[in-house]
């Protein structure tokens, strides 16, 4: 199966972000080592395309994918509790404390 973002087509993972964040991730997250005049030049084009009004939803839209992907693979991702389950225990273990 071929997974297309627009006309462009996404190999890996790192093609299905950067297709779908409109920038390489490797601009966000840096690279191994990178140097500090590579890093301060990374992060100058970053800010830049911050300012540009074509990307100012950027952080929501890539807080929204991030949660999204979380959600969707956390139990295989991390080893945790969804707080709604854990939430509920908490009540009811406070509820068996107080009586």
């Amino acid at each position: 199966m071929r997974t297309y973002i627009g006309h462009q087509q996404a190999i890996s993972v790192e093609d299905f972000v950067e297709l779908a964040i409109g920038t390489p991730v490797e601009l966000w997250l840096g690279a191994e080592g990178e140097t500090d005049e590579e890093r301060a030049a990374r992060l100058d084009a970053a800010r830049d395309i911050l300012a540009d009004p074509e990307y100012r939803s950027l952080p929501d839209d890539v807080a929204r994918i991030a949660v999204e992907v979380i959600e969707a693979h956390a139990p295989e991702l991390f080893n945790v509790v969804p707080l709604g389950r854990l939430a509920g225990r908490r009540r009811a273990s406070r509820k068996g404390a107080a009586a």
